[in-house]
């Protein structure tokens, strides 16, 4: 495996507050790695730091060799970067198949003025871009729900739309935000499978967030530990569960 993303001494503060503090991490091709920690550890901030939200007071991220720090978010997704929120952000008036054709046309095959004029390339790209996404909605068996609006569906399936619309940017590497917030024990191991699922499918690198610890556990090759902005235990599921600091910070006594 080579390493797709390198992260070297990242940090961001808020009005004197340290949110990240000297944040090192690398991520592999095809790799699936956890970051945990308490409530207000830092976690989303290194995700808005790493997809453009937030601008680092210092440090680089690396992506496929190229320096990201500072990129706008739009640039960084066409880079090949794509993420879920911890907070579902859905177009709730658009249909859950409109959801992701707007996703898709990060891709369009035709050009700008092909589409003010609705020449036949239009027309052929816009015919791609909705079998793409019905493709992504039969991978996240959302292709019956195509024509609902995104508001009116449970909360479970709003979760899954979110990662199939960031699947249809076609990324290399996916960052999800507490995937499983909210998702009753059935849900989280049905996303647990279908993470693994498409991390296999489409030879992804995936970063996740996640209180759920069966599901950090059960998918996570490695796991970096977060506290008060810094890191402070990384390794394997195993190591981690084990590892002192961690159980203290934050799995408590009670994890087996």
């Amino acid at each position: 495996m080579s390493t797709i993303m390198e992260i070297k001494n990242l940090e961001k503060s808020f009005g004197g507050l340290s949110a990240v503090l000297n944040f090192n991490f690398h991520l592999e091709q095809n790799e699936l790695v956890g970051l945990i920690g308490p409530n207000g550890a830092g976690k989303t901030t290194i995700f808005n730091l790493i997809t453009g939200v937030y601008k680092p007071d210092q440090g680089n991220i690396i992506f496929n060799g190229e320096n990201i720090e500072g990129m706008a978010p739009h640039v960084i997704c066409t880079r090949g970067i794509a993420r879920t929120f911890q907070n579902i952000r859905l177009f709730n008036d658009l249909t859950v198949l409109d959801n992701v054709k707007i996703a898709a046309h990060k891709n369009v095959p035709y050009s700008f003025m092909s589409a003010i004029l609705r020449t036949p390339s239009f027309f052929k790209g816009e015919e791609l871009i909705e079998k793409e996404a019905l493709g992504y909605l039969e991978i996240f068996k959302l292709d019956d729900k195509k024509d609902e609006l995104a508001r009116n569906m449970p909360y479970g399936e709003q979760r899954r739309l979110e990662i199939a619309r960031a699947m249809a940017t076609k990324p290399t590497m996916l960052i999800l935000d507490e995937p499983a917030a909210g998702m009753n024990p059935q849900e989280t191991r049905e996303l647990m499978n279908l993470i693994a699922q498409i991390r296999h499918d489409f030879q992804l690198s995936i970063l996740l967030i996640e209180h759920d610890m069966s599901l950090v556990m059960g998918v996570c090759e490695r796991i970096y530990v977060l506290d008060y902005g810094q890191v402070i235990a990384e390794g394997k599921p195993e190591e981690i569960r084990s590892n002192k600091k961690v159980i203290e910070a934050y799995l408590g006594e009670e994890v087996e």
